[in-house]
């Protein structure tokens, strides 16, 4: 079967409460976004567009093989920015668009074709990816997201509590390794414009309200999300000084070897 045709698309917020200015922190002495970048690039998109709300990341991306849309900055969700570059843009309905977070600068190529060919081959609204949890503490880490699949690969539900429940298990002793249909969700989405645009109009549902996770809007509203175990890993993104500290660390121990 033919690679899938798709586009990825790129949410790149200045303002990051976090790391301000997290678009243009460098990493390896590039700015973050720009790794990004080449990683949706190297995965065969035809086509990368980064979204953003400020000039200052459009001119760090001149002469790039990208296109850059500058959306409102009052957006509350990456989502919600890709949305609008839909409008902008003029993407058809049966577009299949990856969402790569603009905070993944070491996101395997080989896992954006993977979330693009799962949309096209489940026929689902939305496809994601995970890996299984390997050590308790993840587990039990309400900032680590954990997936529940039916037999077919469907989600179930997301949460930030440790599902599934492995009651005999933890009954013994909570500090046993997870079993292996214990999934991490990794937060890389692809879906048909069509659906994003959707996805984007639906008011917030409870579950996303109580969880503070927006997939779980599409679940409530009765639509399918499909998940696929990761092809390959997926390193921590960026989302703190720590986490730029590390993926600093980390590209100066690749360039070493």
């Amino acid at each position: 079967m033919a690679a899938p045709d798709f586009i990825v698309a790129i949410p790149a917020r200045y303002g990051a409460s976090r790391l301000p200015g997290k678009p243009l922190r460098l990493v390896g002495g590039q700015p973050l976004v720009l790794r990004v970048v080449e990683r949706a690039l190297q995965a065969g998109a035809r086509e990368v567009v980064v979204a953003t709300d400020d000039a200052r990341v459009a001119e760090a991306l001149a002469g790039q093989a990208v296109r850059v849309c500058m959306t409102k900055p009052d957006h509350l969700s990456g989502t919600d920015r890709l949305a609008e570059v839909t409008d902008q843009l003029g993407w058809s309905e049966d577009t299949a668009v990856v969402n790569l977070q603009g905070d993944e600068p070491f996101a395997p190529p080989e896992g954006i074709r993977a979330v693009a060919d799962l949309l096209v081959k489940s026929g689902a609204d939305m496809a994601t990816l995970a890996t299984p949890v390997t050590d308790s503490a993840s587990l039990f880490d309400p900032n680590t997201v954990k997936v529940v699949r039916d037999a077919s690969g469907m989600a179930l539900y997301f949460s930030r509590a440790p599902i599934p429940w492995q009651r005999d298990r933890f009954a013994r002793d909570r500090l046993s390794p997870p079993g292996p249909d214990t999934l991490r969700h990794i937060g890389i989405y692809a879906y048909r414009a069509g659906f994003l645009r959707c996805f984007a109009a639906m008011p917030p549902g409870r579950l996303e309200q109580m969880e503070a996770l927006e997939q779980l809007r599409v679940l409530e509203a009765g639509h399918r999300i499909a998940v696929a175990l990761t092809p390959v890993p997926f390193p921590p993104g960026v989302d703190t000084e720590e986490d730029l500290a590390r993926a600093n660390a980390f590209i100066s121990d690749t360039d070493q070897q």
